[in-house]
Formats: structure tokens, C-alpha cells, sequence
């Protein structure tokens, strides 16, 4: 969790919270592979990129 802070802290000191839905998606999409990775839907996630 201390990545998240730090990460939140840079958005706070920068002023770049137009980064923060990149990173969000990012994730989501990251999350997505990993879980769908070992079942029948694999096939059509990738298709996706």
C-alpha cells in the first residue's frame, strides 16, 4: 500500500491528476488479463488487443 501513497503523493505534488484514469484503466485491464488468463474467456480478452 505504501506504492499507492507514493503514487498519490506524486499526483498531489505535480498536479497530474489527468494521470489517474490512465492508471485506473491500466490496472482494471491488468486485473482482467490475470484473472481471465487460465479460463475459457482468454480467447476473446485477447482478441481485444
Amino acid at each position: 500500500m505504501d506504492f499507492l501513497k507514493d503514487l498519490w503523493g506524486f499526483f498531489q505534488s505535480r498536479k497530474k491528476y489527468w494521470l489517474v484514469p490512465i492508471v485506473i484503466i491500466l490496472l482494471f485491464f491488468g486485473i482482467l488479463i490475470v484473472l481471465a488468463g487460465g479460463t475459457a474467456i482468454a480467447p476473446f480478452i485477447y482478441t481485444l488487443f
